[in-house]
């Protein structure tokens, strides 16, 4: 049983929540995907395995689940609400706005400047998102002159 799966069932118990096979089976999907799930993927998978789980199941499992804060909830744009597992080091997203892949990733330096620029303008970083759309390696073929797909719509860029 892994760490995050103990957390979970002792965060249950501490606020008189029962452990529910059905919680334990969306828990142990969502921590076994190792990707951003939506909840309807999520429940699809857990649909296989227990087909009286109710999308409303979900839905309130995640909930607990991010109260718990080992899952965190991500908009990436239009609508389109992802989740990933919570209690890991901080990282940024790369999306395509073509098939919508994401790729994490850390970088120092972009670390720094963030620092910098908030620094310069007199402000303390409490959390952030950083999240650059554009389209992956695969995708850029699939548009003209690796233009962004036509249903894109792009802002400038300012500098800070």
């Amino acid at each position: 049983m892994s760490e995050k799966f103990i957390h979970f069932r002792k965060f249950l118990a501490e606020r008189g929540y029962k452990t529910t096979r059905q919680r334990d089976l969306i828990a142990r999907t969502l921590f076994q995907s190792g990707r951003h799930i939506s909840v309807e993927e999520l429940y699809q998978h857990v649909r296989k395995q227990d087909p009286r789980i109710g999308l409303v199941t979900v839905y309130r499992t995640l909930k607990l689940l991010m109260e718990a804060g080992l899952v965190e909830e991500r908009h990436f744009g239009e609508g389109h609400t992802l989740y990933e597992e919570g209690l890991r080091e901080h990282h940024d997203h790369l999306i395509c706005t073509h098939c919508g892949k994401i790729v994490e990733f850390e970088n120092h330096i972009i670390e720094g400047l963030q620092e910098e620029v908030a620094k310069k303008y007199g402000f303390i970083i409490l959390s952030h998102k950083h999240e650059l759309y554009g389209l992956c390696e695969t995708c850029q073929p699939s548009t003209p002159q690796g233009r962004p797909h036509e249903n894109l719509t792009t802002l400038p860029v300012s500098s800070a």
